[in-house]
């Protein structure tokens, strides 16, 4: 989410007034403590990267495609070979063969596919339902698009979806449902049985469905991601959106897909072509290569990141948080009510720059205030940092 700095509804620059289309809108909570804890030193779990390279193979791939001349534009839908690549891992795992010429699009980014899924869709006036605590980035597009965002509360203390509330919140206006699973910053995790309620409630209206699934490898204990794609119903209303970046250590990289039927494909590339064009040649490539020869090393990334999380709770269990359970992605809630009253952003900078662990307060990802005690930590970090990590945040 983001914090309002200084963001008043008109500005002079150069003598110009400036009519802000985000009004309300400031710097990224993840930039802000990002900086926190750059400025003192301190061991940054706040925002979501690795601190550690991607895969060997993948860098070579990457170099290579440098070094053999693929730096000039690609097709605006991706390369063909990577579409291609995509469609295969999409059929495997999802059991869905989609078409790399009309349902598979290169994204650089999962934010700019989220982004141009939006404003494809969306209307003024229309409705987009988002499941709070949400990610960032979407009721700012859905502003742009001239949309309403209507924010419903997940269900404590699991984090779930209340399904009735959701069908009582369908009005004529509803023109889009946000999903998010495995969810940021929460870890909770749909399972099929949420799907099946979905389409209940979608079933015979115009309602289009945004699943960002960019953390669809990061699910633990046994469970299985599903995705929209799975669900033969579902999937015809459905954009689905994934992240290189996010399964291969290489958030920096900013290349991620889209997988949506032809028509909605269609409307999202008309935007995309216009926001960004196409992603990045070289890395495409890159991906393209890697995931020819080395896809098998995706299916590790469940039991390698299952490792961080243990290690970090097992940790943290001997402090005075309590931990909220995480069944995906790579982020771990805790609950430091039993440390401090202090409200979470003010915990949170506390934390940073005086105990040296930067971490991510969970109000920003809500549009109602509330009175949680609850802050985000990133595991996605070598085991060295987290046992770091530990060592300070046990001494509370």
């Amino acid at each position: 989410m983001w914090l309002k700095l200084s963001a008043p509804e008109k500005r002079e620059a150069s003598g110009l007034e400036i009519d802000s289309k985000l009004p309300n809108t400031g710097t990224t909570i993840f930039t802000v403590m990002s900086a926190l804890a750059n400025k003192h030193g301190a061991i940054n779990l706040s925002q979501g990267f690795p601190d550690y390279n991607p895969p060997s193979e993948l860098l070579e791939a990457a170099c290579s495609a440098l070094s053999e001349g693929h730096n000039q534009y690609a097709p605006m839908a991706g390369l063909i070979d990577l579409r291609l690549q995509v469609g295969a891992l999409t059929k495997l795992r999802h059991h869905y063969d989609a078409d790399p010429e009309t349902e598979i699009t290169i994204v650089p980014g999962a934010t700019e596919a989220i982004f141009c899924a939006i404003q494809a869709c969306v209307n003024h006036g229309e409705e987009v339902i988002v499941f709070d605590p949400a990610y960032d980035c979407y009721e700012p597009s859905v502003t742009l698009a001239g949309g309403k965002t209507i924010h419903l509360p997940l269900q404590l203390p699991n984090f779930h979806i209340d399904w009735q509330q959701l069908a009582d919140s369908i009005t004529p206006a509803t023109r889009m449902i946000i999903i998010n699973s495995p969810h940021n910053p929460t870890g909770s995790v749909l399972n099929q049985q949420d799907l099946e309620r979905l389409a209940d409630i979608v079933r015979d209206t115009r309602i289009i469905i945004l699943s960002d699934e960019v953390y669809e490898y990061l699910v633990y204990d046994g469970q299985v991601h599903h995705s929209v794609l799975s669900h033969a119903e579902l999937r015809e209303r459905s954009y689905a959106i994934f992240s290189f970046g996010k399964t291969l250590h290489a958030t920096g990289w900013k290349t991620g897909y889209c997988i949506a039927p032809p028509a909605l494909s269609r409307e999202l590339r008309k935007i995309h072509q216009y926001v960004c064009f196409v992603a990045v040649t070289p890395i495409q490539r890159g991906l393209a290569d890697y995931l020819a020869h080395h896809w098998g090393q995706l299916n590790l990334l469940s039991g390698f990141y299952q490792q961080k999380r243990d290690l970090f709770c097992q940790g943290l269990n001997q402090s005075r948080f309590k931990l909220i359970p995480s069944a995906g992605t790579y982020f771990q809630l805790a609950d430091y009510g039993e440390i401090s009253d202090m409200g979470d952003l003010k915990f949170s900078r506390w934390l940073t720059t005086e105990v040296g662990v930067a971490a991510i307060p969970l109000s920003p990802f809500y549009a109602e205030k509330n009175n949680n005690t609850l802050v985000r930590f990133c595991f996605a970090k070598q085991d060295a940092t987290l046992q770091e990590a530990l060592i300070k945040l046990c001494q509370i």
